[in-house]
């Protein structure tokens, strides 16, 4: 089809052809010199086979563009596996941190519960510790009151006897517990 456009453009009727007083077909007619040109340059260009080069390259060019949309499909699939790798490990990380946040406060609720035993085993100790004191400051204090009692009672037994014993009965009795003590010791 491409064979006739050339030779049908040549032979319809254009103004040229009515303006030339020479005729179309002439050198001295421009518009024809063009044509001449024009169709040498078109048949150069058959003959180099530029049109089956512009094609070539035309593919060429729509193979690489091809392959470049191939490339990114490629990459746009391994960015969104990445995405999913990197969401999947995100929501992993999240789960982690979340349990060991738990972990976290059941450790500080069992350590708090261990400082208030430990603080309750503390207060029985030292409240033991007090009643001990306080039990010994009382057996001290009865001690103390009975020995005094008994220093009074012998201090008052002593004025009571002395009153009552004459110095000669005195005598007598302090003889006798020698003897007494001489017996038990030999």
């Amino acid at each position: 089809m491409r064979h006739l456009i050339l030779p049908a453009a040549l032979l319809t009727a254009s103004p040229a052809f009515a303006a030339s007083e020479y005729g179309f077909f002439t050198l001295r007619n421009t518009d024809f010199v063009v044509l001449i040109g024009f169709i040498v340059f078109l048949a150069i260009l058959l003959y180099f086979k530029v049109p089956g080069l512009l094609a070539g390259m035309l593919d060429k060019r729509a193979e690489g563009i091809r392959s470049e949309l191939d490339e990114a499909r490629g990459l746009r699939e391994e960015a969104q596996a990445l995405l999913a790798s990197f969401e999947r490990k995100h929501k992993e990380t999240q789960a982690q941190a979340d349990r060991i946040v738990a972990q976290a406060r059941e450790e500080a609720e069992r350590a708090a519960e261990a400082a208030k035993e430990d603080m309750r085993d503390s207060v029985d100790r030292r409240m033991a510790a007090a009643e001990s004191q306080i039990a010994s400051a009382e057996a001290k204090a009865v001690r103390e009151v009975r020995d005094r009692a008994i220093a009074v009672a012998i201090a008052a037994a002593r004025d009571v006897v002395s009153e009552q014993m004459s110095e000669e009965e005195s005598r007598r009795l302090i003889d006798r517990s020698i003897d007494e003590v001489g017996a038990k010791l030999h």
